[in-house]
């Protein structure tokens, strides 16, 4: 199955075209950029003032929770204070494990969002469950049942409907089926679509999130490549959900999302950032401006070299020969630009440092120093700029790095690298499609040779500099391409290029240098200052770089989300947290002053606390 025309070629996937309140998505239509209320849906006040922040901002469509009446009230009155004072946003209502709800809410708003994994199916305790056909069939008349009845209301309304599967609250029916999987994912999503097919009701997007990014692009590839298949080519939306803070907020959504648009995929996106709402917007305008720049240069050749050991669905790393500690099952290595190696010193080093030297001949040559060079005793191998410079040479070094672009690639080249099994080559994106195919090419010949991913970036701003790297270097981590990562930038100091590396392998799950938080940007339901607990958290936990924690306001995606975490920390109610490892909940309903203090002891009890 294809997901999009062409993975070498830039062109944003054809869709059907959506209407939500005045605006339109799909077909030849704009981007659209969204985010979701973090306020208290019944504080009128407060939710009309961010809204209005927000629209200034450059939003252009905003999601309120809608946990039951008294919600659906209160967003009827946010709407219309927002129509009496001119602004005509569609508002998405957000709707969970109450389908009447969402009934009375699609009467006025513009788009409701409801949740595969809740609608009908309860709250997911992870059991697994057997089916005969017949009792698996009966549970999707019961869908049938309840969700028609839905479309008929949005029908008559002429309010659109969002299919919004979260990789953390597939039902368990759904679990015991396909498992934690994308295609579980996929298929939970098509039990709706199918059925608004069935009656001709077209007004729907879909989205289907995750926070691990690999696991996101992966699924809404599949979610394209099916909805193709089957002739239901709607917009989707775009997001990685609970992406957490800062830099790392930051990194993930780059890779997941821009991800994606770089394949073509996409017609409305959210950046979800545990911070004030207001900080997602401009990070999703820098993207949509990022992305713009490709449609006018990435033009190359049909998809006749795709390589037949590539899953677009599935990670698998290409094969390569360990040249000492780069390719083969090492992580990937990170490589930075220097002056002098002796004037370097990082928190978290690199593994190589690339510095102007001379060879073994006393020749001037870059070089390519191991990182541990503050020992005296350095170990430096050879960079050449081209295959020809090395032939000439033929050094001895037991690391040659070789720097290779697409147009080097002949059967002369592959023979010269498999005689020489030492050369790590240095490739740097320039194209997307190019680089693409520079990976199929060697896949197709079997060549195993090392390959370090190299990018330059003129940007002067360190954040455009994060995200440009995340949007167009992630994708062939996910994709199992690359063996490490050399970025170059001379607006940014040495330690943000090294961050910006690290930070990505990480994002891209290829490398674990820190400790990984998992956190939801927090909405109407959060019963506790998610913003403020998650720095308390990190403050605590930051050195236990090889765990993963679950910060999460709320169940509705916090325990299934929170299952690839080691530790969850997930609110249970108002002032009162549950604390989880993996799975398993164990203790329930702590007062907040004293849960991150019983989260220390919890992880000292497993035996995975060191100290800092």
């Amino acid at each position: 199955m294809k997901y999009v025309p062409s993975i070498f070629n830039f062109k944003r996937r054809s869709v059907r075209q959506v209407q939500i309140g005045d605006i339109f998505i799909g077909g030849d239509n704009p981007i659209c950029v969204q985010s979701m209320a973090n306020t208290n849906t019944n504080d009128i006040s407060a939710s009309v003032n961010q809204s209005i922040e927000l629209i200034d901002a450059g939003c252009e469509m905003l999601r309120f929770t809608t946990q039951g009446k008294k919600e659906v009230e209160s967003l009827r009155k946010i709407q219309a204070e927002l129509r009496s004072r001119g602004y005509g946003i569609p508002l998405v209502a957000d709707v969970h494990f109450n389908p009447s709800v969402a009934d009375e809410v699609a009467t006025f708003v513009e788009k409701v969002r409801i949740n595969p994994g809740n609608y009908v199916d309860g709250i997911h305790t992870f059991k697994h469950l057997e089916y005969t056909v017949e009792e698996y069939h009966q549970e999707l008349n019961k869908i049938r049942q309840r969700f028609l009845p839905f479309l008929e209301i949005c029908r008559k309304h002429k309010t659109a409907v969002r299919i919004g599967v979260n990789h953390g609250s597939l039902s368990d029916r759904i679990m015991s089926r396909y498992g934690d999987t994308p295609l579980g994912m996929v298929e939970s999503c098509m039990e709706f679509l199918r059925l608004c097919h069935e009656v001709d009701f077209d007004n729907v997007v879909v989205s289907i999130k995750a926070s691990n990014t690999r696991v996101m692009m992966q699924t809404v590839r599949l979610m394209a490549a099916t909805m193709q298949k089957e002739g239901l080519v709607y917009p989707l939306h775009l997001g990685v959900t609970e992406a957490g803070n800062g830099d790392e907020g930051r990194m993930k959504s780059s890779v997941g999302i821009g991800g994606l648009l770089i394949d073509g995929i996409g017609d409305t996106l959210r950046v979800s950032l545990t911070e004030d709402p207001l900080e997602e917007i401009p990070i999703a305008r820098k993207m949509l401006e990022i992305i713009s720049k490709l449609s006018a240069k990435e033009q190359i050749v049909s998809d006749q070299d795709i390589s037949a050991k590539f899953n677009p669905y599935a990670y698998q790393r290409r094969k390569t020969i360990a040249v000492e500690n780069v390719g083969g099952n090492n992580v990937p290595v990170s490589i930075l630009k220097a002056e002098s190696a002796e004037n370097c010193c990082f928190e978290t080093p690199p593994d190589f440092i690339y510095v102007a030297g001379k060879n073994e001949k006393s020749q001037e040559i870059p070089l390519i120093l191991d990182a541990n060079y503050w020992e005296n005793s350095p170990n430096t191998f050879p960079l050449y700029e081209t295959l020809d410079a090395f032939l000439k040479e033929q050094s001895i070094a037991q690391k040659i790095f070789v720097r290779l672009s697409f147009v080097d690639l002949n059967p002369e080249t592959l023979q010269v690298l498999e005689k020489n099994p030492q050369i790590i080559l240095l490739h740097r994106v320039e194209s997307i499609g190019e680089s693409r195919r520079f990976f199929h090419f060697l896949l197709n010949n079997d060549c195993k040779n090392p390959v370090v991913i190299c990018f330059d970036s003129n940007q002067t701003d360190f954040e455009t500099f994060q995200l440009e790297c995340g949007m167009f270097l992630g994708h062939f981590f996910i994709d199992g391409f690359g063996d490490g990562v050399f970025l170059q930038n001379n607006h940014c100091t040495s330690n943000q290029v090294v961050e910006t590396e690290f930070s990505m392998l990480q994002a891209t799950r290829v490398r674990m240098s820190r400790t990984e938080y998992v956190a939801c940007p927090s909405c109407g339901r959060t019963l506790f200052d998610l913003q403020t607990t998650l720095e308390k958290v990190k403050q605590t936990t930051s050195h236990l770089k090889h765990l993963k924690i679950a910060v999460m306001g709320c169940i509705v995606n916090g325990t299934g989300e929170m299952a690839d975490a080691d530790y969850g920390y997930v609110g249970a109610g108002k002032g009162k947290i549950s604390l989880y490892k993996e799975k398993t909940c164990i203790e329930k309903n702590i007062p907040e002053s004293e849960a991150i203090e019983r989260l220390v002891s919890l992880i000292k009890s497993n035996g995975d606390w060191v100290e800092k």
